[in-house]
Order: structure tokens, then C-alpha cells, then sequence
């Protein structure tokens, strides 16, 4: 079980918190980008020739 002795040595992830904090903000970004284009494709399209 991992133990921290406070909440800056949790932040900082033994010295990795630049990978393991950037993995966690590519994930929440590439998952809001995959929301948005589902809710745009699923989206009626209004075609303006009609």
C-alpha cells in the first residue's frame, strides 16, 4: 500500500508526478474531444440547398 507523509509528497508521485499527471490530463482531453465529436456527429446536420 503506498503512504504519503503529506499531500505535496502525494502530488508529487515519488518524483513522476509529470508523467503520471500528464497521463491523467491526455486521457481527460482526448476523452472530452471523443464527447464533443460523437455529439456533433449525432447532431442533425441542417443542409442549407434544401
Amino acid at each position: 500500500m503506498f503512504y504519503w507523509s503529506n499531500f505535496s509528497d502525494f502530488l508529487n508521485m515519488g518524483g513522476y508526478a509529470l508523467y503520471v499527471w500528464g497521463s491523467y490530463l491526455v486521457t481527460v482531453l482526448v476523452l472530452m474531444i471523443e464527447v464533443k465529436a460523437k455529439k456533433q456527429k449525432s447532431s442533425p446536420q441542417k443542409n442549407p440547398n434544401l
